[in-house]
């Protein structure tokens, strides 16, 4: 069976900034897919024109607009780039322009030029779970996402603070909490059985 290698990692994105090149559809899904993350993220956005609907979204969430075509000086002071332009060569790139500056970048709908995929996401309170399909099915990685939103309860956030709240009242060294609340929890991944 082919292996997800893929490291998984949330990104504190208020303090980085984020780069959209494109301004049609693909960009306003890509930052529609970050904001409803990360609405404090720090987004520019640079196309030399802006579909109304992403515009809309834009300044929703204060994001940077520049009415212009790519070019390598976008990239200054940016961490990480999404490239969503209907032009291949532009993304290509984008890439290369990235890959020479050790920024990550996603090229959207082309996974050989990517560093990064945009998967699934649940978010109910504190708990965030990311869902990866290695870039394979976007469309697994929706239903799986909608698996979870329904099957994870709305007061899992109530838990996690108990749990945060015992966890500060525990004695011990490093390995005496992780066990005590490994003994807590455990009741959350037991299997029933039903015979």
């Amino acid at each position: 069976m082919e292996r997800n290698n893929l490291y998984p990692v949330f990104l504190k994105t208020s303090q980085l900034h984020v780069l959209i090149v494109g301004g049609g559809n693909v960009a306003e899904e890509k930052l529609r897919f970050l904001t409803k993350s990360s609405p404090d993220a720090v987004v520019t956005m640079v196309s030399p024109w802006y579909a109304e609907k992403t515009l809309q979204l834009a300044n929703k969430f204060n994001v940077t607009t520049i009415t212009d075509v790519y070019n390598i000086s976008y990239l200054d002071a940016k961490h990480m780039v999404v490239a969503t332009t209907d032009n291949v060569e532009v993304n290509v790139q984008v890439y290369k322009d990235c890959r020479a500056q050790f920024k990550l970048v996603n090229v959207a709908d082309n996974p050989p030029y990517c560093d990064f995929y945009m998967g699934g996401i649940v978010t109910k309170g504190n708990v965030k779970i990311g869902i990866s399909t290695n870039g394979k099915s976007p469309t697994t990685a929706k239903r799986l996402r909608q698996f979870f939103e329904d099957v994870i309860p709305e007061d899992i956030n109530k838990m996690v603070q108990n749990l945060n709240d015992y966890r500060k009242t525990i004695k011990g060294d490093f390995e005496e909490k992780v066990d005590k609340m490994n003994q807590i929890t455990s009741s959350l991944v037991d299997k029933k059985d039903n015979n």
